[in-house]
């Protein structure tokens, strides 16, 4: 039997769009559909290769395919109106109906095309539901259909399981649940707006695991996000340690959980001690800021750290959070290479010592 690879590196999802991807899937593209699949399959081989030309352990397909990592579930499942929302002008999908499936199998689709490029461990990502609840459930536009945002949540769950499922049997290794609503509730700031905090945050563990429970045989993760990859649109930071949802992270029936530690107010690396000893961490050691390029040195430091608290088995090194924060938003591909160039030499050195 082979041995664990020690420190394998990963990107959390999303990576930049290049000019040319953001003209692919902009609504006014001049593409037929036989056009658009056969450009962003190109696209989608580029990706892949600039992963491997890198060194990265666990590929993904950039999600470009998806204009909105929380809009993809526009593509499960039918009920839900594109809109504009009032607040800021952008692109709003919002439930209107009640949910039915439409196309089981979008994302692991994604999946099917992506094993062509890669004989590589493969990550595909879910929407959490809490996260649909509070982003795409409107208390006048919605209420026709779901009355409240929690029943709107419990309907996203049997999509998203059966989109798991499908997931499962195409044969990804890892599917992660993006659930930055969750990690939210360690600012103090949004734990005043709820009347019960606590309660909030459980409901959202309690759906995440309704998604993945009892589903076997494919490694399930959760991706608790600050909004760091927020930062190059210029969106609110969260600050404040883990320990306000320890509990809850104690409580998600998955078997890796990623936590951001390279932004100022992240907290103590000590919480990991808290977590159960079956969950891996996937560190987030690199940091998505554009401009900020972490050497190796860094990276081996931040990995340290953890090794204080966790058995190096345990960790997977990936940036904060997915590199692109929006389809329209223009992040550096080139500068990202060297992230990821600079996150793999620093496993490469990891394993040299602890191997």
């Amino acid at each position: 039997m082979s041995k664990k690879l020690l420190f394998p590196t990963s990107v959390i999802g999303s990576m930049p769009r290049p000019a040319f991807v953001r003209d692919l899937i902009a609504d006014d593209a001049p593409y037929s559909e036989d056009e658009y699949k056969r450009l962003m399959g190109d696209a989608i081989r580029y990706v892949v290769a600039l992963q491997e030309s890198a060194g990265i352990d666990v590929i993904t397909d950039g999600e470009w395919w998806r204009k909105s990592y929380i809009g993809v579930i526009a593509e499960l499942a039918h009920g839900f109106e594109l809109s504009l929302n009032p607040a800021d002008g952008r692109p709003w999908t919002i439930v209107v109906d009640k949910l039915s499936p439409k196309t089981p199998g979008f994302i692991a689709n994604e999946v099917a095309f992506l094993k062509q490029f890669t004989s590589k461990p493969i990550k595909a990502t879910l929407p959490a539901p809490a996260l649909l609840g509070e982003r795409m459930w409107d208390p006048v536009l919605s209420a026709k259909a779901y009355p409240t945002r929690e029943a709107f949540i419990r309907d996203c769950v049997p999509i998203l399981r059966r989109e798991l499922e499908l997931l499962r049997d195409e044969g990804v290794s890892i599917v992660q649940i993006d659930d930055p609503h969750l990690c939210l509730f360690v600012d103090d700031a949004v734990r005043e707006k709820y009347d019960d905090p606590t309660k909030a945050s459980d409901f959202a563990v309690d759906m995440d695991n309704d998604v993945v429970d009892g589903i076997d045989n494919v490694k399930t993760a959760v991706h608790l996000c600050r909004r760091a990859g927020a930062r190059a649109r210029g969106e609110a930071q969260h600050s404040g340690g883990y320990d306000p949802i320890l509990r809850q992270l104690g409580r998600l029936k998955v078997n890796h959980v990623t936590m951001e530690f390279t932004t100022p107010g992240a907290g103590d690396m000590a919480v990991f001690k808290e977590l159960p000893e079956h969950m891996e961490v996937g560190l987030g050691c690199v940091s998505c800021q554009p401009g900020q390029v972490d050497s190796p040195e860094v990276i081996v430091e931040r990995v340290e750290m953890a090794l204080k608290y966790l058995a190096p088995e345990r960790i997977t090194l990936n940036p904060d959070c997915g590199f692109a924060p929006g389809s329209a938003a223009e992040v550096s591909i080139d500068e990202v290479y060297v992230k990821l160039k600079n996150e793999v030499e620093a496993a490469r050195r990891l394993r040299e010592k602890y191997a």
